[in-house]
């Protein structure tokens, strides 16, 4: 039996709201929890465009580079390729590094330590627009800008959670529960 008691709240703006939680920006350790941005291994030297190919960015997610007596560069795709930048776009030397991914395309990094391009210690990340990133992020190492690396970001697998949440919202509203 449905019940004919209207909400004294609008529900558009509560479903607008809702579908918002599923477009939260995310902090990413570049690497992974373990790797960090260092020299990889001879055998591996695409280690770091392995992790962002297995990676989906959007605008606004934070590439955060730990490491250790290293830089990170933010370079064109020229310099990228001769592995070297005498006026980079982006640099940091400071061990930890946040980086925003401002606006979708490709972005490329590279180290500005001698030799550490070559051998590997660069990367290209594509950021996707915003309305071409329909499932969430996968493979990644994760981490909100208050908790450890590895744990849960605040955003949420829409597929499920985002239409079971708005269903339950409209049935307090309405009083009517459908089985």
């Amino acid at each position: 039996m449905a019940s004919n008691f209207t909400s004294p709240f609008p529900i558009i703006p509560i479903i607008i709201l809702l579908s918002l939680v599923s477009a939260q920006c995310v902090e990413l350790d570049v690497g992974g929890d373990s790797t960090g941005w260092a020299v990889p291994s001879a055998k591996n030297q695409q280690l770091y465009n392995d992790w962002a190919s297995s990676n989906r960015f959007k605008v606004n997610d934070t590439l955060r580079f730990r490491y250790q007596k290293d830089s990170v560069l933010e370079v064109t795709q020229e310099e990228y390729e001769k592995c070297r930048s005498s006026h980079p776009i982006f640099f940091s030397n400071k061990g930890d590094t946040l980086f925003n991914l401002d606006r979708p395309g490709l972005f490329y990094f590279i180290s500005g330590v001698s030799g550490h391009c070559e051998r590997g210690l660069k990367m290209i990340v594509k950021v996707l627009e915003l309305e071409n990133v329909s499932t969430p992020p996968t493979n990644q190492s994760l981490s909100s800008p208050s908790s450890t690396a590895g744990s849960t970001p605040l955003g949420f697998a829409a597929s499920g959670f985002i239409p079971l949440l708005v269903f339950t919202v409209l049935s307090s509203f309405t009083g009517t529960v459908f089985v």
